[in-house]
Formats: structure tokens, C-alpha cells, sequence
């Protein structure tokens, strides 16, 4: 999992381009930048984990209900948990971070990309 743990580091440092006031990123092209850089880093990690499962990669996803679908059948054994992680990453980061550029708090923005870390860790532990 070095290479999803690889986009969050990028996103980390995308972030820090950005002028920070009252705790809030002044510059929202670099939060769009940085939430979609992690978000690909979540793909990334799940592609990866579900490789690891047996799928091959003409197999993988392409779409984020197929990502669910793929979850809740490979991650099964977690009582759900990736999936919802997954869905709050999805919302979070992909949605009101990238697509929407909604995001402007430092901790919030801080926050989701910590929840894509844990849930990079909780797939490369598997």
C-alpha cells in the first residue's frame, strides 16, 4: 500500500499551498486539488486490496456503486465497516471536497484526509 499512502502525502503537501486564515484555506483550488488527490488514493488502496482478494484488474471497478458492491462483498467480514468509511470518504473528499469545492475548515478538510489514512491502514492490513 505504498503508493495510496504516496497520494495522501501528495495531498498533504497541495494542502500547505494554500493560505490558511482563521483556520480556514483562503485558496480553494488547492483543497479541491488535495481532496481529489486523496480520493485517489483511496481507489488506489482498494484497487489494490481487492487484487489481493483474487479479482484481476480487467475485474476492478469502475464505478463508485461497483466500489460499493465490490466492498460489501470482499469487506464483508467487517460487519460493513469499510463501506460505510468508504461512503463517508466518498462524501466527504470526493463530493464536497473535489467535485463541489465545499470544504474551507482546516480541521475538516484535516480530518477526512486523517479518515483516508485509516481506512488506507485498514485495507493494507488485511
Amino acid at each position: 500500500m505504498k503508493e495510496p499512502k504516496r497520494y495522501l502525502a501528495n495531498a498533504r503537501e497541495t494542502l500547505k499551498k494554500s493560505p490558511i486564515e482563521d483556520n480556514v484555506y483562503l485558496d480553494v483550488k488547492y483543497v479541491k486539488s488535495a481532496c481529489g488527490i486523496a480520493y485517489l488514493g483511496i481507489i488506489e488502496a482498494i484497487n489494490s486490496y481487492l487484487i489481493g482478494r483474487g479479482l484481476s484488474e480487467r475485474e476492478l471497478p469502475r464505478k463508485f456503486e461497483e466500489y460499493q458492491k465490490a466492498l460489501k462483498k470482499f469487506g464483508g467480514v467487517h460487519n460493513g465497516k469499510l463501506l460505510r468509511q468508504f461512503n463517508v470518504i466518498y462524501h466527504e473528499l470526493h463530493i464536497a471536497g473535489y467535485y463541489h469545492g465545499e470544504l474551507r475548515s482546516t480541521n475538516i478538510v484535516k480530518d477526512a484526509l486523517k479518515n483516508a489514512g485509516e481506512f488506507i491502514g485498514r485495507l493494507s492490513v488485511k
